[in-house]
């Protein structure tokens, strides 16, 4: 039992469980800081995002009439609950992973897309135009970006070999980073995150001006809250993947910090840069043309590490 104690911490609380839910709050509070210092505004207090979360859970949760009531109520959990698990194989904060195995990256990616998939089931499950239309979108750039996303993740393991991410950070650390030997593939894997997150400019699922919240319209209390919290696990988790894959890995808390920091200030910067794009633009030109690039820059991995 006393050997049990330090796995079960590093899982619930440190570096995973607990630590992840804050560190996703935070990320998602920089993130909102950002955005509005470049906006010219002030920007919200370091706790908002903690305090919209807690406000959320003290708020009565109505089921709306016409829905599939345990559909409802456990969406939000699996959604929550399939992204803390991806945790457990990434090196969160420069630390190693809490578990490691031949292919857990394919378990990540797919783990990734749990969340967009409930969401988009959410938005169906219930009777408004407005969360039908939302779902209707959220599925619609899900399979749109995933593609991509997964080819340019694929990139750096293939070249190193592994689908194993602890293999492929500690390959990284060693040698050239990847943004240099396969730049197409991190501009790929940054929008497509900004896609599955959807991040501005392609929030298009959740725009407020025209649909409300989107696929989230009908939802309230708990199951708002652990939306959200499972947004911002993906969040952090979408940085360090991409931070572990392109730029040399991660092996400490340093590296980890100045990183990722320096990555969410570009996806900040792009959020700021452009407009909403349109649903049709945010799918069908991505989808071609991001695609294949990514497949190209995927062919030209291969063709290197077979010369090599």
């Amino acid at each position: 039992m006393k050997n049990d104690l330090p796995a079960m911490f590093a899982i619930l609380i440190f570096p995973g469980g607990l630590s992840l839910l804050l560190g996703g709050l935070m990320f998602e509070w920089i993130d909102r800081k950002f955005v509005a210092r470049l906006q010219n505004r002030k920007g919200p207090k370091w706790y908002q995002p903690l305090a919209d979360v807690i406000k959320s859970f003290s708020k009565e949760e109505i089921v709306p009439a016409g829905v599939n009531a345990g559909l409802f109520i456990g969406l939000p959990i699996v959604g929550v609950t399939t992204a803390l698990v991806t945790g457990l194989y990434v090196p969160l904060f420069g630390f190693a992973p809490s578990h490691s195995f031949a292919g857990d990256l394919i378990v990540v990616l797919y783990f990734l897309s749990v969340l967009t998939l409930t969401l988009g089931v959410a938005g169906a499950n219930t009777m408004d135009h407005f969360s039908l239309i939302g779902a209707t979108r959220t599925l619609t750039q899900l399979f749109s970006y995933e593609a991509p996303f997964m080819l340019a993740l694929l990139g750096p393991a293939i070249v190193a070999q592994s689908w194993q991410i602890n293999e492929i950070n500690v390959y990284a650390q060693n040698h050239t980073w990847f943004l240099f030997s396969q730049p197409i593939g991190f501009i790929i894997a940054l929008i497509g995150l900004m896609g599955k997150l959807e991040l501005p400019p392609f929030d298009a699922p959740e725009a407020e001006t025209e649909i409300v919240s989107g696929a989230l319209t009908e939802y309230s209390g708990r199951g708002l809250g652990l939306f959200h919290l499972g947004q911002d696990v993906e969040f952090i988790i979408g940085i360090t993947l991409i931070t572990t894959f392109y730029l040399g890995g991660l092996a400490n808390p340093l590296e980890f910090i100045l990183k990722s920091l320096g990555l969410l200030l570009v996806l900040t910067a792009l959020q700021t840069l452009a407009a909403r794009l349109r649903i049709d633009q945010t799918v069908g030109l991505w989808w071609r043309i991001g695609a294949l690039l990514a497949l190209i820059q995927l062919i030209i991995s291969i063709a290197i590490r077979k010369l090599i």
